[in-house]
């Protein structure tokens, strides 16, 4: 049946027991670039904002929320996690986990919310009340948000293994674990799950299939071979979350390429060389990617040229661009949000959250924007008004 689905031959390389943790270090090779004046901006109206606890504090974790049936999920890594009203910000359950959550936020199609913690632990809470269902100890610290579907939840922890847990219960029903090399820029891409598979993205270069139902291994496959004499050299990571679109998979490595699967047949569509930490978003026209130089690219998304190229916020630590009905978005390492035009990649719009930086990318709901930064607020804005 895989073979049919989905025998890829697909990217990207490294990753491992040494974490490379660098997006705010001093050391960046590129300065950030100064923020210019925007012509005829479009207004942005900051519709709510709230404190999540205590954010990220000064740790390098990526705790994206999850938006889903008009709220939004948050969660800090003092272990606090909350539902809130998507619309008005107004907060409707708030859950303390007594854990240091560095994973998440998960949900399932069966109604949890999902987070994990440095020292391996899954906590499943109702999406309804944040009641607890379950929680159980897994084998190492967990950097991804878990992922639910069909009944089962699929977690990624940082000693290289993917389990499979009983949604309901949260007993172990699978676990599949894979070589993970030496060197590695610290974090790890969520499980996509989609067509009855998990797709993953691997610190070693390749991208995973495994069968949602068993965790059997049906597909794995290099697409951009490790470069270069070092072990810095030779780091080209999947850091990012694989994005399916119409039965198409992109994906996009650090230090590697950027490629569209047809998941379908398992077909490279295209292929290039584009290096990205942060990650891409895609749309019906367009595949939007954050490069390694923080310059923002639009790809045509059926053959992978470039559409357009803005590179006015090079060295600002970007976050993974956010597509929404009319505009691109990107957050950076100052707290700013930065509106792109969808048809040139001019700078359309700019608006700060706070002062401190933003990692996790901004999530899109038509032409709203929810954005958490490091420090535990989150907000959402909108154009106009």
């Amino acid at each position: 049946m895989i073979r049919r689905i989905f025998p890829l031959l697909l990217l990207l390389t490294t990753a491992g027991c040494s974490w490379i943790g660098g997006w705010f270090s001093s050391d960046n090779s590129i300065p950030p670039a100064d923020l210019k004046s925007i012509d005829q901006p479009i207004n942005i109206q900051q519709l709510w904002e709230t404190s999540v606890g205590a954010g990220a504090k000064d740790q390098y974790i990526n705790l994206t929320p999850a938006l889903a049936d008009g709220r939004i999920y948050a969660a800090s890594i003092d272990g606090v996690v909350v539902a809130l009203d998507a619309l008005s910000g107004q907060r409707l359950w708030e859950t303390a986990t007594q854990l240091s959550i560095t994973g998440g936020v998960g949900l399932s199609e069966s109604g949890l919310v999902l987070v994990g913690s440095n020292k391996g632990q899954v906590v499943a809470l109702r999406q309804e009340s944040g009641q607890e269902v379950w929680r159980t100890q897994l084998s190492s610290e967990v950097l991804a948000a878990p992922r639910g579907a069909h009944g089962i939840i699929v977690v990624r922890t940082g000693d290289g293994k993917f389990t499979g847990l009983d949604a309901r219960t949260g007993d172990k029903r699978w676990a599949y674990t894979h070589t993970i090399p030496a060197l590695s820029l610290r974090g790890s891409a969520p499980p996509v799950i989609t067509h009855d598979l998990v797709i993953a993205g691997l610190d070693s270069g390749k991208l995973l299939v495994l069968s949602l139902e068993k965790g059997i291994p049906l597909t794995e496959k290099i697409i951009a071979a490790p470069r270069g004499r070092t072990e810095i050299e030779r780091l080209t990571d999947i850091d990012s979350e694989p994005k399916p679109y119409a039965d198409i998979l992109y994906l996009v490595a650090y230090r590697g390429s950027v490629a569209a699967i047809d998941m379908r047949g398992g077909g490279l569509i295209w292929n290039r060389d584009l290096s990205s930490y942060a990650g891409l978003d895609v749309d019906e026209r367009q595949v939007y990617i954050s490069d390694d130089t923080d310059a923002v690219l639009g790809l045509d998304r059926r053959s992978g040229g470039t559409l357009w190229k803005q590179s006015e916020l090079t060295g600002r630590r970007l976050t993974a661009p956010a597509a929404t009905d009319d505009y691109v978005v990107v957050g950076d390492f100052e707290g700013y949000l930065h509106w792109l035009s969808k048809d040139s990649g001019r700078i359309v719009g700019r608006a700060r959250s706070t002062s401190k930086g933003i990692l996790a990318p901004p999530i899109a709901a038509g032409n709203v924007v929810f954005v958490y930064d490091r420090s535990g607020t989150l907000s959402a804005f909108r154009p106009g008004g």
